[in-house]
């Protein structure tokens, strides 16, 4: 049987923070990244998170825009179906709404 998944608590974007797509894994820790926004981002995925968080392209993503360097960022979070759906809800995917 089973178990159900524990379900966590929704992160909402922060201050400076907006939700992603993963389109395309670029290898060294790598992502490229379109944002609810509609900028394509070329995002990093900080070694806290290497070995603990696995990312695939079509994956709903937490992202952090760097404000020095524009168009690159770090990935913060990955967003589960139901997240995803929440966020939905809540209209927080912009034009990534379409996509979901």
């Amino acid at each position: 049987m089973k178990q159900k998944e524990e379900k966590r608590e929704l992160r909402l974007p922060a201050e400076g923070e907006v939700v992603g797509l993963i389109t395309k894994l670029l290898g060294n820790e790598r992502a490229e990244v379109k944002t609810s926004d509609g900028k394509v981002l070329q995002c990093r995925i900080p070694g806290k998170l290497r070995k603990r968080l696995w990312f695939k392209e079509g994956d709903f993503v937490l992202v952090a825009p760097w404000d020095f360097q524009p168009g690159r960022g770090d990935l913060l979070w990955r967003y589960t179906k139901d997240e995803v759906e929440e966020l939905k809800r809540r209209g927080l995917l912009g034009v990534l709404g379409e996509e979901a």
